[in-house]
């Protein structure tokens, strides 16, 4: 059996991003009267460049299932990082511009998302909500994720270190 190691350094990637994610969904940062939480948008606009729609969705799973898990997340949370990761890795895949991982980001989790987490809380919840009760925390949380994630693709890009990533990630 021959051993795809591009197939391995991407798994690695995205293990680390997982860990990130896990790790970092404790950190938040109170915006209005919501806590906003911008560690998974920001790792799932990271996956989607170097990585894809698909290691990016996988990723987003892992850490909402871990998060879940552990008891520091909660079934909001895998509508909020699905979406947003696999739109992220699709737009980028599609358009090779770091502004659309990050629109597909706040798209995916500040519009797709709430409109998910609607049934989820009204049906599997039994709490009585509107269609649109989750926007502001969740768009919130991807427009601040997606401001973090392209400042940090930037400086990675002005120094060099984006190129050797794409590399790694064979995403080139």
């Amino acid at each position: 059996m021959k051993i795809d190691h591009n197939q391995v350094k991407r798994l690695a990637l995205a293990g680390i991003l997982t860990a990130v994610g896990v790790l970092g969904g404790s950190l938040s940062i109170p915006v209005g009267f919501t806590r906003c939480c911008p560690t998974q948008s920001v790792i799932n606009v990271i996956a989607g460049v170097f990585l894809g729609p698909w290691y990016s969705l996988g990723m987003a799973f892992c850490v909402s299932l871990i998060r879940n898990l552990m008891g520091t997340g909660t079934i909001m949370a895998f509508p909020g990082s699905l979406c947003g990761a696999l739109l992220a890795g699709l737009l980028y895949q599609r358009f090779g511009k770091i502004w659309t991982a990050c629109l597909g980001e706040m798209v995916g989790t500040g519009v797709l998302a709430v409109l998910m987490a609607y049934p989820i809380a009204n049906y599997f919840l039994g709490k009585a909500c509107g269609p649109f009760t989750y926007f502001v925390p969740f768009m919130t949380v991807a427009v601040t994720g997606s401001a973090i994630a392209c400042v940090l693709v930037y400086i990675l890009k002005k120094n060099g270190a984006m190129a050797e990533l794409s590399r790694v990630a064979n995403r080139s």
